[in-house]
C-alpha cells in the first residue's frame, strides 16, 4: 500500500487538506454547493438558465465559502483545489471532449438526415410514424450521445414531416423528447452517463451494460403507446410542395455513419476504454466521410488564419460544445470535497442512516429522491446530475450497493426528468426550435411545454421503473470486496 507523504515531506503548496473548520459547523461547509444550487433553481425559474451562468453561480458559491471558513484562508484555497484536481472530473472531462468530437463527425457525416430519408421512406402515417420516430430519434440519440442534438435535429426535420402525414404534434413531440432520453441515458458516449459511470468509480461499459434492460423496459411499451395513440392529426393546412422540398433535401448515403457507430458500441461494450473506444470511431468516420462524399475534410477540421479561433471544423466544435460544463463540473466536485473536509457529508449520511438504519430499501429510495428533487430544481440535466452524485456514492459505499447499480440510479431518473418538466433545459429547447421552424412552415402547429410533459413515455417509465425496482430491491447486486458483484448481502450489513 502507498504511503501518503507527510506534511513535512510536502512542499507547502502541495499539502493535502484533511480537514476544515466552519463557522455553523459541518454545515457552514455545505454553503458552496447550497448556493449553487440555489442559484441554479432561481435562474431556471427566471428563465435566465445557461451553462455559463452556472458556472458563475458555482465561483460565486466557492467564493462565498471562503467567508465561513474558520480555518485559514490558504487552507480553504488548497482544500478547493485539492477538489479540483479529484480524478472523477478530470476523467468525466476528457471523456467529454472525445465524445463531443465523436458526436460532431457523426453530424458532418449526415447521419441525422439518413435516418430522416429512412423515415421518410417508410410511408407510415399517424402513429406509425411517431413510433417510427421514437425508434430513430433513439437510435440517432445512442450514436451520437447528446439528447439536446437529438432534440433540435429532429424537431427541425421529423417534426413538420410528422404533422404533415398525419400525426398528432404533442404526440410527436413527446416521442422526440423520448428517443432523446434513451440514448442520453444508454449511449457509451453520452455526457450523463459518464457522469453518471465516473463519480462512481465505475467503468463505462459495464455501467452500459447493466442498464440495458432497464432501458428497453422502458421503451418496448413507449413505442407501443406511440403507435396506438400518435395519429389523428390534422394534415389539411400542410403545403405538400414544401413537405416534398423538406425531404428532398435528405440523402441515405448518412446511414453509412452507422458502421463507426456501431463500432464503437461494439468496442465499448467488449471492454476497451471509452477513449480508445472513441479514438477508433473518429479515425473510422473520416475517410468515410471524405470517401463517401458527404462532407468534406476541412469541415472536419481546418485552419483559417482569417477566423477568431484558427483552428475549425467538427472536432473543434466537439471539444468547445463542452467547455463550460468542464468547468462546472470541476467546481461542483471541489465544492462537494469541501463538504468531505468540512464533515458535511458525514453528518448528512449519518442523519439519513438514522432513518434508513439497516434497510437498503430505504437506502435506494433516499438515492431516487435525492436525485429527483436535484433535478426537479436544476433544469440542465448533467448539471443536476453532477449536484446528487456526492450523495449517491456515499449513501451507495456506505451500504455496499455495487456502483453499477448506483450509476444506473443516478443516470436513469436525470436522464428522464430533465425531458419530462415543463421547465426543463431541453423541454424548452425543443419548443423554441418548433417555434422557429413555425417561420419556414407556417401551417406547422407549436407545442405548449405545459401539453407535453404526460407524455414523454420513455422517461416516465424509466422513473417509475427505478422507484419499482428501489422499493422492491428488483435488480440490487452489492458490492464484493473486490468490486465484484454480489447477490449476496455483505456480513457488515445482514
Amino acid at each position: 500500500m502507498t504511503s501518503t507523504p507527510s506534511r513535512q515531506d510536502q512542499a507547502p503548496g502541495e499539502e493535502t487538506i484533511r480537514t476544515l473548520s466552519f463557522r455553523l459547523g459541518a454545515w457552514g461547509a455545505a454553503v458552496p454547493l447550497v448556493f449553487f444550487v440555489i442559484w441554479a433553481i432561481t435562474t431556471s425559474v427566471l428563465g435566465l438558465s445557461s451553462e455559463i451562468g452556472l458556472v458563475m453561480g458555482a465561483l460565486f458559491g466557492v467564493t462565498l465559502g471562503l467567508f465561513f471558513c474558520k480555518s485559514q484562508w490558504s487552507e480553504y484555497a488548497r482544500g478547493v483545489f485539492d477538489g479540483l484536481t479529484q480524478p472523477v472530473g478530470v476523467v468525466a472531462i476528457v471523456a467529454w471532449f472525445y465524445a463531443g468530437m465523436f458526436a460532431q463527425v457523426l453530424q458532418v457525416g449526415g447521419l441525422v438526415e439518413g435516418l430522416v430519408w429512412l423515415g421518410g421512406i417508410s410511408d407510415m402515417t399517424g402513429g406509425w410514424f411517431v413510433a417510427l420516430t421514437f425508434l430513430l430519434a433513439a437510435i440517432f440519440s445512442t450514436a451520437v450521445g447528446t439528447g439536446y442534438g437529438t432534440t433540435v435535429a429532429f424537431c427541425t426535420l421529423m417534426y413538420p414531416a410528422g404533422v404533415a402525414v398525419g400525426a398528432d404534434p404533442v404526440m410527436l413531440f413527446a416521442a422526440i423528447l423520448s428517443g432523446a432520453i434513451f440514448g442520453d441515458n444508454l449511449a457509451p458516449v453520452s455526457d450523463t452517463t459518464i457522469v453518471s459511470a465516473t463519480t462512481q468509480d465505475a467503468d463505462v461499459p459495464g455501467v452500459v451494460r447493466s442498464r440495458f434492460k432497464y432501458s428497453i423496459m422502458a421503451a418496448i411499451p413507449a413505442t407501443i403507446l406511440f403507435a396506438l395513440f400518435g395519429g389523428g392529426g390534422d394534415t389539411s393546412g400542410a403545403d405538400p410542395a414544401a413537405l416534398n422540398a423538406m425531404m428532398e433535401s435528405t440523402e441515405p448515403l448518412g446511414l453509412v455513419m452507422l458502421a463507426p457507430f456501431a463500432l464503437v458500441l461494439i468496442l465499448a461494450l467488449s471492454g476497451q476504454h471509452l477513449i480508445t473506444s472513441l479514438t477508433w470511431g473518429i479515425l473510422a468516420s473520416i475517410p468515410v466521410i471524405v470517401i463517401v462524399g458527404t462532407g468534406t475534410f476541412s469541415e472536419i477540421i481546418a485552419f483559417e488564419a482569417d477566423s477568431d479561433t484558427i483552428v475549425t471544423g467538427a472536432l473543434v466544435q466537439g471539444v468547445q460544445g463542452y467547455v463550460n460544463m468542464a468547468i462546472l463540473i470541476l467546481l461542483i466536485v471541489a465544492a462537494a470535497h469541501l463538504m468531505r473536509l468540512g464533515g458535511t457529508m458525514e453528518t448528512i449520511t449519518e442523519k439519513l442512516m438514522s432513518w434508513i438504519k439497516n434497510s437498503v430499501k430505504r437506502a435506494e429510495l433516499s438515492i431516487w429522491s435525492i436525485v429527483a428533487l436535484l433535478n426537479s430544481a436544476i433544469t440542465i440535466n448533467t448539471a443536476a446530475e453532477i449536484a446528487a452524485a456526492p450523495f449517491v456514492r456515499e449513501l451507495g459505499r456506505r451500504y455496499h450497493i455495487h456502483r453499477y447499480r448506483r450509476a444506473n440510479m443516478l443516470d436513469a431518473v436525470t436522464s428522464a426528468l430533465g425531458y419530462i418538466f415543463p421547465w426543463g433545459a431541453p423541454v424548452l429547447l425543443g419548443w423554441s426550435t418548433i417555434q422557429t421552424m413555425q417561420g419556414t412552415y407556417e401551417w406547422l402547429p407549436s407545442v405548449a411545454p405545459t401539453a407535453v410533459f404526460p407524455f414523454v413515455f420513455q422517461g416516465w417509465f424509466l422513473v417509475f421503473i427505478m422507484l419499482f425496482a428501489a422499493a422492491t430491491s428488483w435488480g440490487l447486486k452489492f458490492e464484493g470486496p473486490n468490486g465484484e458483484e454480489t447477490k449476496e448481502r455483505p456480513a457488515a450489513l445482514s
